[in-house]
C-alpha cells in the first residue's frame, strides 16, 4: 500500500535548525502546506523564547517543541505543563531521566490537556541521540552494549510510563516496532535522501526506508533548509516517501 500525498506530507517535520525568529518565519511560510510540522530545537528555542511557539502556529504550521527535558520529575512536569499549554504538538523528554520522570510527563501533559479541553500534545522520550555511533556510545558514554539493546530498553520504559512514543535513530524502527507495537509513535532524525550529504549524522536512512521500516515521522532539516529551493526539496521527500511500500 501507498501513501497519499496529504499522508506523506504529514510524516515530513522540518527541523527549524537556525538562529533567529525572521529565519524560521521565513521557512514557514514556504513550507507550510508542504510539510506536517516544525520543530524548534534549543537554538531557536533560546534564541527567541516561547513566543516563537506561537508565531509558527499563527501561520498555519505544527510544532515540535524539542527541548529534551532531563531533570528531576516535578520540575519536568511542570516544563511539560508549560509546553501544553502553549499547544504544542509534539514535545521531547529524555529517556535517561527514568521511569518516575518520564511517568511525572505524561500524566502532567494529560491532565493539562484536558483541564483546557485541547488535544494532549505526542509526549516522547529520546533515546540515543543519532549522532552518537557504537564506539563513542561505549568509550564516552560508557553503556557496554549495542545501542539497539539499549534504545530498545529505553523505549518499553517510555511505553510503560505512558509516553506515546519516542526518537530514535531508522535503524531502530523495526526493533522498537517490534517491542512497542503499532500505536507506538517513532520520531526519526537521522533522514537523508540519497542526493543529500550525511553531515554529523552516524546512523541514517532515506525517506522511504524509514517510512518502510515503520517510522511515524521523519525529523528533516538540511536537506530541505539547506537547499536553494527548499519547496521543491520537500516535494522531492514527499514524492519519495509516496514510493513506499508500507
Amino acid at each position: 500500500m501507498s501513501l497519499t500525498e496529504a499522508q506523506a506530507k504529514e510524516k515530513v517535520i522540518v527541523a527549524l535548525d537556525v538562529p533567529t525568529r525572521a529565519e524560521a518565519l521565513d521557512l514557514v511560510e514556504r513550507l507550510y502546506n508542504e510539510v506536517g510540522a516544525f520543530k524548534i530545537g534549543m537554538q531557536l528555542y533560546n534564541a527567541e523564547g516561547p513566543d516563537i511557539v506561537r508565531d509558527i502556529q499563527a501561520r498555519g504550521g505544527k510544532v515540535f517543541v524539542d527541548l529534551k527535558f532531563h531533570d528531576i520529575p516535578n520540575t519536568v512536569a511542570e516544563a511539560t505543563r508549560v509546553i501544553t499549554r502553549r499547544r504544542a504538538a509534539i514535545m521531547t523528554l529524555h529517556a535517561g531521566g527514568g521511569l518516575k520522570m518520564l511517568s511525572a510527563a505524561a500524566a502532567s501533559a494529560r491532565e493539562t490537556a484536558e483541564a483546557m479541553g485541547v488535544e494532549k500534545p505526542l509526549v516522547v522520550a529520546v533515546t540515543v541521540l543519532t549522532s552518537i555511533s557504537q564506539q563513542e556510545f561505549e568509550e564516552e558514554i560508557g553503556i557496554k552494549r549495542p545501542i539497539a539493546e539499549q534504545v530498545i530498553t529505553w523505549a518499553k520504559m517510555a511505553q510503560q510510563a505512558g509516553l506515546d512514543g519516542v526518537v530514535a535513530s531508522p535503524k531502530e524502527i523495526a526493533d522498537i516496532r517490534k517491542a512497542c507495537g503499532n500505536d507506538f509513535a517513532i520520531i526519526t532524525p537521522g533522514i537523508r535522501p540519497l542526493w543529500a550529504a550525511a553531515n554529523d549524522q552516524s546512523r541514517i536512512m532515506t525517506p522511504k526506508e524509514a517510512v518502510e521500516a515503520g517510522a511515524t515521522y521523519l525529523v528533516i532539516g538540511r536537506p530541505i533548509t539547506a537547499q536553494e529551493n527548499q519547496v521543491e526539496a520537500a516535494r522531492k521527500i514527499v514524492a519519495e516517501i509516496m514510493e513506499a511500500n508500507i
